[in-house]
Parts: C-alpha cells; sequence; structure tokens
C-alpha cells in the first residue's frame, strides 16, 4: 500500500461546463397546451414558475378581506337624530320609570329604546374600515391565487364542474380577445370544455328579497369561469350577459378575482399572451 501517495485530483472542468451540466440534472418544466377558440390545440408553451408558488389561503383571504372593505362607503349618523323633541324626565315619584317623556303626555322618547328616540351606539364616519396591506403579502396572495387556478383538485374542490376539462391550466390563443358576438363566447366555451360551469351557475341563480330587488342586485347569480385578456378586442360586452363569466384584464388582475370569497381555486382561462408574461410581470423574471 502506498499510504504517502495522495490521489491525483481530477481537473475541474470550465465553467460553463459546469453550468451545463447543471442544467442537465435539473428537472424539466412541464409543457401547457396552447388552443384556439375552436379547442384545437396549436402549439405548446413552457409553464411559468409562477405556478410552483406554494399555496397560502391564509395570506389570500387577508388580502380579500382588505380588498373587500375598499369598497365600503363610511357612513355616519346626524349628531341631533332622535333628539329633535322637548322631552325630560319628570323625576321620581309617580310610579314611572324616569325615561324622557312628551310634554303633557307619558309617551316616551329622546332615549334609546323609545319611539323615534336615538340610536344608543351609531356608527360614526370617522372610522377607520379601510385595511391596509403590504405590498409583499399583496404579491404573494396573487402569486398563490394564479398558482391554484393550475391545479385541477382544487379548482374542483371549489364546486365548479370540471367534467370537460382534461388539464389546466388552460390557454387560448389570442383571438380569444376578438370574439365580438355572445354566440361566438359561448361556442367557444363549449369547445374548451366548461360550458358546464356555466349550466351549474345558470341553475344556482336565486332571487333575493327586501331592499336589494330595488337596488339593480336583485338575482343572486354565482362565480363562474374567469377569462383573464392582455387586451379587449370585443369580447368583454360579448361575454356581458352570459351568467358567471368575467373578463379581466391581465393590469387589473387581483387576487379576489382569481379567489371570490378567499376560496382558491377558481376555473381560469388564460390567453396566451397574458400566460407568457406572468413571471414577467409577478416575479419580476425576465
Amino acid at each position: 500500500m502506498n499510504v504517502g501517495k495522495r490521489r491525483a485530483k481530477r481537473p475541474s472542468l470550465p465553467a460553463r461546463k459546469r453550468v451545463r451540466a447543471r442544467a442537465a440534472r435539473r428537472p424539466s418544466r412541464t409543457r401547457v397546451q396552447v388552443k384556439d377558440v375552436n379547442g384545437k390545440v396549436t402549439k405548446r408553451i413552457t409553464l411559468p414558475r409562477i405556478f410552483e408558488t406554494p399555496i397560502r389561503s391564509d395570506v389570500v383571504r387577508k388580502v380579500v378581506v382588505a380588498l373587500q372593505t375598499h369598497r365600503f362607503q363610511p357612513q355616519g349618523r346626524d349628531p341631533m337624530a332622535g333628539k329633535r323633541t322637548s322631552a325630560k324626565s319628570v323625576g321620581v315619584g309617580r310610579g314611572l320609570s324616569r325615561v324622557p317623556r312628551r310634554r303633557d303626555s307619558t309617551e316616551a322618547a329622546f332615549a334609546p329604546g323609545t319611539v323615534g328616540g336615538r340610536q344608543a351606539h351609531p356608527p360614526v364616519q370617522v372610522r377607520k374600515i379601510r385595511k391596509k396591506v403590504n405590498k409583499k403579502e399583496r404579491l404573494l396572495a396573487l402569486r398563490s391565487a394564479i398558482a391554484a387556478t393550475g391545479r385541477l383538485e382544487l379548482v374542483a374542490k371549489r364546486g365548479h364542474d370540471t367534467s370537460g376539462v382534461k388539464a389546466l391550466p388552460l390557454v387560448v390563443d389570442d383571438g380569444i380577445q376578438s370574439l365580438s358576438r355572445a354566440k361566438d363566447v359561448t361556442q367557444s366555451l363549449e369547445k374548451l370544455g366548461i360550458w358546464a360551469d356555466v349550466l351549474r351557475v345558470e341553475r344556482n341563480i336565486r332571487p333575493k328579497t327586501g331592499k336589494a330587488r330595488l337596488r339593480g342586485r336583485a338575482r343572486r347569480v354565482g362565480k363562474g369561469p374567469l377569462i383573464v385578456i392582455d387586451e379587449d378586442k370585443g369580447v368583454a360586452g360579448a361575454a356581458g350577459n352570459i351568467p358567471g363569466v368575467e373578463i379581466v384584464r391581465a393590469k387589473d388582475l387581483n387576487a379576489e378575482a382569481l379567489a371570490p370569497g378567499a376560496h382558491l381555486g377558481r376555473l381560469t382561462v388564460w390567453d396566451s399572451s397574458t400566460f407568457a408574461s406572468l413571471d414577467k410581470r409577478f416575479l419580476g423574471a425576465g
């Protein structure tokens, strides 16, 4: 045995070869089908890395609730509401409670709990009802909601009818932006296999009661497919009367559109331009 002899070092590969070897060991990324408006596969593109984002339902719920508060209108009460009366208490010794009463009458007024009286703890307009969220949390919620749209089990768990969908995410070429008639949008959704979800929404439309009927929201309509486009060339107007279907431009995308009610996994259709630019828009990657 040659104990004293050292084993010769293996010459290291040049830097370029090491990078190539490391890339070869890295697992290949999934390829996604791109279909036309008739449901035929036209090409395949690489799945964006944003779909590898961990699912964070807690962050999504926090951000969605904050977005919902942005629609609230501050409200208050007239400081003199219920107090425009000459009612006063007559004191003790008459066998009556000491609430303020109108003059020459036993009718109570002014106090909370009386007819026409003031409210005990009215809402105040200075209350801060608009919630703020950190920028990083907002972006994490958006990335997580986008990643959830690519998981078939989450989309089905949310309640969407995925019987005609074979794989997610669902990507369509930019021809969907130019659909200008409701008939064309309907036919396209049928051939893409998501019309069954629109029928599910239509079956579950429920009428509302009370003041809602007088304020333009007489029906409760559920959430159906979401179509995310880079540019609107007529499809938003064409799909406006299809129940449950919503059209959102990529620049207006937020966590609530992708996870209504903070429930992850909305059935989403992406146009190819938006899908290819997801990493650049929301991950800062080129």
